[in-house]
């Protein structure tokens, strides 16, 4: 269906949509919400274990691993805004989902996804601040302060949401009320209005296009400053110890930039919906899983951290 093509559609206030989810039949969705349950549970898992490291080890309370516990805190999140319906939709005929709870459901997406694009800033920052000025960092990263950044980016991610959240619910949909998604998100949402949806897509584009490019310039200019110190070190220890921190990050950042690029900020993403199907699962849910990975088996004092809750858990 074409997004404002039919104007003799009948535009009726919706009450609900249907999530139409993955094409297949009834072996090929159980595979599907098999899969989809086992990543999920490993999301979960994974992003549950970093919050209560980090939380518990007294080592562990610097910023860099606050910043750490925040990013799980948004992964776990905004993973369980999206896959406990999408894997209930799996095993029911109806797939609805009420337009309250749809609306509700892209809020808190928006809100959480682009607090992580800026906090994922804040962290090259932060690495910036440790490893370029580290005489200051104790007093520039202070506790508050560092509540602060965090602050600001759930303000700009809240920011964020309640724009596309608004403009995407304020145009009229068609009487077809199916989306071509497994989740509420804007690109389909747009393919069922009834009006011109030139202006939705510009601020879709805009917003998330100057979103992505502000963050990923933050992170280049950071990284680039790093690299320089680290290279001017004459310890080699010291440049593997640095490189292996910041490369957990840069893998982490290259990973959720490059895939939200693809969705939210090219002209064209809202007419490929398959594609925009598969990426979706990428950023909301492999991502997740990823994460607690890249910033475990490359870091050295989270393993050790692992180990002494382990030889706790464990011990008599």
């Amino acid at each position: 269906m074409t997004p404002h093509g039919n104007w003799n559609l009948s535009v009726v206030p919706l009450q609900e949509f249907v999530l139409e989810g993955f094409q297949g039949g009834r072996q090929t969705q159980a595979l599907l919400c098999a899969l989809f349950l086992a990543l999920y549970l490993a999301a979960v898992l994974g992003n549950l274990t970093m919050i209560v490291v980090i939380t518990l080890d007294a080592r562990l309370h610097s910023p860099m691993y606050f910043f750490l516990k925040n990013l799980s805190f948004l992964d776990l999140c905004y993973s369980t805004v999206i896959y406990p319906k999408a894997l209930a939709n799996f095993l029911s005929s109806s797939k609805v989902i009420s337009f309250g709870g749809c609306a509700t459901q892209l809020f808190f997406f928006s809100l959480l996804a682009t607090t992580e694009a800026f906090l994922l800033a804040v962290m090259a920052y932060d690495r910036f601040l440790a490893i370029c000025t580290p005489l200051h960092y104790p007093i520039t990263m202070c506790p508050t302060a560092c509540a602060r950044l965090v602050l600001g980016c759930y303000g700009g991610g809240c920011l964020n949401a309640i724009l596309q959240t608004s403009f995407t619910f304020s145009l009229p949909f068609c009487s077809s009320s199916h989306i071509d998604h497994f989740f509420c998100d804007v690109p389909p949402l747009l393919l069922l209005a009834c009006a011109d949806t030139a202006i939705n897509k510009l601020v879709m584009f805009g917003i998330c296009g100057l979103i992505i490019v502000g963050t990923t310039l933050g992170v280049l200019i950071s990284y680039a400053y790093i690299t320089v110190t680290i290279l001017r070190m004459r310890s080699g220890a010291g440049r593997h110890k640095l490189f292996s921190t910041c490369g957990s990050h840069m893998t982490a950042v290259s990973l959720f930039y490059g895939t939200v690029f693809v969705m939210y900020a090219q002209p064209g993403a809202v007419e490929s919906m398959e594609q925009g199907k598969v990426v979706s699962v990428f950023y909301t849910l492999v991502i997740p899983v990823l994460n607690p990975l890249i910033y475990s088996l490359q870091n050295k004092e989270v393993k050790e951290a692992l180990r002494r809750l382990g030889h706790k858990l464990t011990a008599p």
